[in-house]
């Protein structure tokens, strides 16, 4: 039981080793290969074969892994404690990131979904969740946590790729709209999750 809980952390390890080994690579001005970036991260490259299936496709996660802030560099302390004023911080992070990365970040949703998953490998790097608990780390208490859990996920469909994907493909809306309206879903699901705790 301890082996399989550890397993699944070692596994998002592995494939953020493979994502920071290609990063320092490729700031050293190299074009690795993608045995390169496997003998950087200190794994086998049928190892990284299991987590990526090109040098291209890693090497452009590679430089969204490190366009996209962290929670330490996004919260500074100065934006108080209102969930949804951080919460729109993690918004327009993120979607200034998508916008400026908009092919690289299609390349991995494309590859993301062509992947087969294999058992316990992501598929792709979850930056948006570390982004959203931390938004929302100083107003924990406002919510039960049941609606704290749900409230994390729901709003991980509002931020990110995949809503550029549908605010710009599918809704055809232009970058002040499509802003305006995952504004509002923010709002509205931070209070839904405050009316039912």
């Amino acid at each position: 039981m301890a082996g399989d809980a550890i397993r699944p952390n070692q596994r998002k390890r592995t494939r953020k080793d493979l994502l920071q080994a290609a990063a320092q690579l490729a700031r050293q001005g190299r074009s690795p290969s993608l045995e390169d970036i496997a003998a950087e991260a200190l794994v086998s490259r049928a190892t990284a074969y299991r987590y990526f299936p090109s040098v291209e496709a890693l090497l452009a996660e590679a430089v969204l892994d490190i366009a996209t802030p962290g929670p330490e560099t996004l919260f500074t302390g100065k934006e108080g404690d209102d969930p949804v004023v951080r919460l729109e911080m993690v918004d327009t992070a993120l979607h200034d990131v998508v916008a400026a990365n908009e092919p690289a970040f299609r390349v991995m949703l494309a590859n993301s979904l062509q992947q087969r998953p294999a058992a316990g490998v992501p598929p792709r790097q979850n930056r948006r969740s570390p982004l959203i608990a931390a938004a929302l780390a100083p107003a924990r208490k406002q919510f039960k946590p049941a609606s704290l859990d749900v409230l994390q996920k729901a709003l991980a469909l509002i931020v990110g790729t995949e809503s550029m994907v549908v605010v710009k493909d599918v809704l055809q809306l232009d970058d002040a709209e499509a802003r305006r309206v995952k504004r509002w879903a923010i709002r509205a699901l931070v209070e839904a999750a405050r009316k039912t705790s």
